[in-house]
């Protein structure tokens, strides 16, 4: 399952693996800030960078599918900002291929 190895990826801070089992035509929709990020748009230190600013509690797979992979998980930020985080990814060969988030500030 991706799942497992996307938590181990993040567990590890390991940016290459992370950005591994993103499809190269991914995109995470963030409706917080109203964009569209692109993995083409994105680097692997940019990758490090985010893994290294979170902090991810509670992380549980609700359901996964060769089509879908939808996870929850209680995100603190080095900001102190926290967050209950529904994150709903679309596959494509194999890979993640759009995500999308609903975030509860908490």
């Amino acid at each position: 399952m991706l799942f497992e190895k996307l938590q181990k990826a993040f567990e590890e801070k390991d940016a290459k693996a992370h950005r591994a089992l993103f499809h190269e035509d991914h995109e995470f929709i963030s409706h917080k800030q109203n964009k569209v990020f692109k993995k083409s748009e994105g680097s692997e230190e940019q990758t490090s960078e985010m893994l290294n600013n979170i902090t991810a509690d509670k992380v549980r797979c609700i359901y996964e599918n060769d089509e879908i992979l939808v996870t929850h998980q209680f995100n603190t930020y080095k900001s102190g900002d926290k967050e209950a985080l529904m994150i709903v990814s679309l596959k494509k060969d194999g890979l993640i291929w759009k995500t999308e988030t609903g975030a509860t500030e908490m």
